[in-house]
């Protein structure tokens, strides 16, 4: 069946032409569910799906060849070149070889929730560029590292609540997953839909962030540019994420440290313009206090920390993960997935 032959009528809309995207490293369980629920998705409602392994050293690659159905396309990365890289390199492999209308993002323990990718086509009219969807957790609660937000600097009232409230400021709140469709700034790359428009506007992410702020930046990018992103509470994904430091403040695998300082520096300087080192002068005594809950690994902590700073603070993005994996030792664990 050809991608012609999809093309059927929504109500008042068409289908358009929808090839997933899924990053996946070292998490073959949770690839074959993200894997098994887009395939329940009927071919009039998706393309392809494009499964980039980001040289995963488990059995994911032999069981990626296992698979028979058409629509997959698997890709293998040399190296592990991080979620950021793997979405950049995915994406604009989904250009070349399919030149679908729309791609959807999505980590390999991001997956759509039964009838999300029909409700998406409902709202693939033109309106917008790009399609944030409701992400949850397993277990129904908001995925709350999925929330799009809208960019306090932009916008002088969220601005002030962002004064009063912190992140919750500029994040979506409850309330907004059960109201109607609404533009937000910024969206996360688990259920995120970007249309070829946005891709023609923006370009594709930054591969050189390895892990964090990829799509922020990214969505941050768009909206900047004249792109607008629509937040769909009726589209929902569900997001199987777990960390293993939750309930403190450690980074772990400690490398981790490096790109979150260094990356979300990146977005801070892109987002608040002038009032950069404002921002940062706020930031940075709380990220010294965060050195109180790496007592066993303090000294390599600050290493990673203060060199995250600096590259942040000099726009820079090219060191490569085996050297970051240097400042961490002896503290790096080498089966660390990425989240």
């Amino acid at each position: 069946m050809t991608a012609a032959t999809h093309r059927a009528n929504i109500g008042d809309g068409q289908v358009v032409k929808l090839v997933a995207i899924v990053v996946t490293h070292n998490r073959l369980g949770q690839l074959k569910k993200t894997l098994a629920a887009l395939l329940a998705t009927p071919p009039q409602h998706l393309d392809a799906v494009i499964v980039f392994n980001n040289a995963s050293t488990d059995e994911t690659e032999s069981w990626l060849q296992t698979l028979q159905d058409p629509r997959v396309w698997t890709e293998t990365a040399a190296e592990n070149i991080g979620g950021a890289g793997g979405f950049e390199a995915a994406m604009r492999l989904a250009m070349k070889r399919y030149s679908p209308d729309w791609v959807v993002l999505m980590d390999d323990d991001g997956r759509p929730e039964p009838g999300a990718l029909r409700a998406f086509q409902a709202h693939a009219d033109g309106r917008f560029d790009a399609i944030a969807a409701a992400v949850f957790m397993p277990d129904g609660q908001i995925c709350d590292i999925n929330r799009p937000s809208v960019n306090p600097f932009w916008r002088k009232r969220r601005f002030f609540q962002t004064l009063r409230q912190g992140r919750e400021g500029f994040h979506l709140a409850p309330s907004d997953y059960v109201a109607a469709p609404q533009t937000v700034d910024a969206a996360s790359f688990v259920g995120l839909f970007l249309s070829r428009n946005a891709i023609r506007r923006a370009g594709y992410p930054d591969g050189r962030l390895f892990i964090y702020g990829d799509d922020t930046l990214y969505t941050l990018r768009l909206t900047k540019l004249g792109g607008k992103v629509e937040f769909c509470p009726d589209i929902r994904f569900t997001h199987d994420f777990t960390s293993k430091s939750k309930g403190t403040k450690r980074f772990h695998p400690l490398w981790k440290t490096y790109y979150h300082h260094r990356n979300i520096l990146k977005v801070y300087a892109f987002a608040a313009g002038r009032w950069y080192f404002l921002v940062f002068a706020v930031l940075f005594p709380r990220w010294i206090t965060m050195g109180l809950f790496h007592k066993s690994d303090r000294v390599t902590f600050f290493k990673l920390l203060f060199r995250g700073i600096f590259d942040g603070h000099r726009t820079k993005s090219d060191i490569c993960h085996k050297n970051v994996l240097a400042l961490a030792r002896p503290h790096q664990d080498k089966s660390a997935k990425f989240d």
